[in-house]
């Protein structure tokens, strides 16, 4: 716990604490000194150090964090210079290394009600940019008869077994696996349920994973026999919907959100993909507005979306200053939020942040 001394000029720890107690976080409406959010409180004379520890390294308003902290404490008689450190501590939801022992502390289901719409690449993106933030991170392409993944990311092959268990490849700092590494590419699988549900279990368990912050899991298009075997293999953190902004993509996105509602699978939120004046836009947004999920925004139409992925360098890579990767950087950061939100939320569930002082 914190040492509280005394200081000459009146600034004390418990002070500096008691002002930090004001500063709201504003996803989890709870303060930071309450939430254990403070770590490593150092005062020299009148200069104050501290770390903020994080619910994700994605975190959205980390700088409207910054921007209270320091006016509460800007409020404190003859405060000297006030320095920030930032740290992560994703939450961990228990249930998934209680079903499947794997080390994962969140998981994440991307979905669409249509093929088409750019979920695989919405998956690939997101999975990039966590990982570009410093989140450890892997992705499961879960699309067994139609696998995309490496191609995206620009591997042909994974890695030799090691120990009975197949190790990931690996690209842009994200572990992945997928049947496409299983299978030649033209070989159709033509499978069942039963086999598809096999094959996705053993992509989760027959895996040497690590520990992760997030698994990424792309998904099928539709509301079959693949979605149904993943809500039963292993608990899902939450699914993001992809819908693109047209009326009728919009349509079968609604009844991919209504699956997951039926699964009891939080929805973290919607994404409209290729939105611009070529589609149009809007209805992701509607359709968020008329289910009260949170609406993550909009990526807009660029051909060069396109083009990463068919030569492996993702535009989050290829083009990170581009419009469409910036809405990908954003995306993140919301999915994240919200993914924290979710799992602390189920306090049953949750493996608290432990303190450190």
């Amino acid at each position: 716990m914190f040492q509280r001394k005394n200081k000459p000029n009146g600034i004390t720890e418990e002070v500096v604490l008691q002002a930090l107690s004001t500063v709201i976080e504003p996803e989890l409406h709870r303060d930071l000194v309450s939430l254990n959010m403070i770590r490593d409180l150092k005062i020299e004379g009148n200069d104050v150090n501290f770390t903020i520890m994080l619910t994700t390294p994605a975190c959205p308003l980390r700088s409207k964090m910054e921007r209270d902290s320091r006016a509460a404490l800007a409020q404190l008689p003859a405060i000297g210079q006030v320095t920030i450190q930032w740290d992560s501590n994703v939450p961990h939801d228990r249930r998934i290394n209680q079903q499947i022992g794997q080390n994962f502390r969140n998981t994440i289901a991307v979905s669409s009600g249509k093929g088409g719409v750019g979920k695989t690449t919405v998956a690939v993106n997101l999975a990039i940019s966590l990982a570009g933030a410093g989140a450890r991170v892997g992705l499961l392409d879960a699309d067994i008869l139609g696998p995309n993944v490496p191609i995206m990311m620009g591997v042909e092959t994974m890695p030799p077994p090691r120990n009975r268990k197949m190790i990931p490849a690996e690209q842009y700092g994200v572990k992945f696996i997928s049947m496409a590494f299983l299978t030649r590419p033209d070989q159709p699988l033509v499978w069942r349920g039963p086999m598809l549900h096999s094959a996705i279990r053993q992509l989760l368990t027959d895996v040497e994973w690590g520990e992760l912050d997030y698994l990424v899991i792309d998904l099928p298009p539709g509301t079959g026999d693949a979605q149904l075997s993943l809500a039963q293999a292993i608990p899902l953190s939450g699914a993001v919907i992809v819908t693109q902004p047209m009326q009728v993509a919009a349509a079968d996105a609604l009844r991919g959100l209504k699956m997951f509602e039926k699964l009891d699978v939080p929805i973290i939120g919607i994404v409209e993909n290729m939105s611009g004046d070529f589609f149009g836009s809007g209805a992701g947004e509607q359709l968020a507005q008329n289910t009260g999920a949170p609406f993550l925004g909009s990526v807009p139409l660029d051909a060069n979306v396109r083009v990463g992925g068919d030569t492996g360098r993702p535009i989050v890579v290829a083009y990170p200053d581009s419009p469409a990767a910036q809405a990908f950087e954003q995306l993140t950061k919301e999915v994240a939020a919200r993914v924290s939100v979710l799992t602390l939320g189920n306090q049953s569930n949750f493996i608290p942040i432990q303190v450190i002082g």
